[in-house]
């Protein structure tokens, strides 16, 4: 009975802890959400059938399958349990935030600056979510993205993005 007074007075007021199998659990709600997510986004498409397939059918099938992986996943890191793990501590904002920002500028930006100035956004935007990000070594590597993303969509593949600031 004092050891569970104690442990009640020492715990977090907000605090859960879990036995799970926490890689598992997140990668599940990770993969459940992008098939969740293709399954509303293709829902918009007309899959037709097996012998005769629509644009949206392939992507259906392929949302189907991260869904049960999802599933899957979620349900063995939650069967599993071989740590236990306390939910305050277990998302970290400033990575995430970071690199949900750089996407969205990228999308933004792409229009605008091009594919070359809008990777080097993307790139320096996400390295804010680092703890130690290095600004030399953020331009270098968005540099190279850049020019590399140019070299391969741009003229590799011919795709019709704007490469340059228009």
């Amino acid at each position: 009975m004092r050891d569970a007074l104690q442990r009640a007075a020492t715990a977090r007021p907000h605090s859960l802890t879990l036995n799970l199998d926490a890689r598992e659990v997140l990668a599940g709600c990770l993969f459940l959400g992008f098939g969740l997510t293709g399954l509303l986004v293709g829902s918009a498409y007309a899959s037709g059938t097996a012998m005769r397939m629509g644009a949206g059918y392939f992507p259906w099938l392929v949302s189907l399958a991260l869904c049960g992986l999802g599933v899957a996943l979620l349900v063995r890191g939650l069967w599993l349990g071989r740590e236990k793990v306390t939910l305050d501590g277990l998302f970290i904002v400033r990575p995430a935030l970071a690199i949900s920002a750089s996407v969205v500028a990228f999308a933004l930006l792409l229009p605008s600056l091009g594919l070359a100035l809008a990777t080097l956004c993307m790139t320096l935007l996400s390295g804010l979510g680092r703890h130690k990000a290095h600004l030399g070594e953020l331009l270098a590597v968005g540099s190279a993205l850049g020019l590399f993303s140019v070299l391969v969509f741009g003229y590799g593949l011919g795709l019709n993005l704007p490469a340059w600031p228009v």
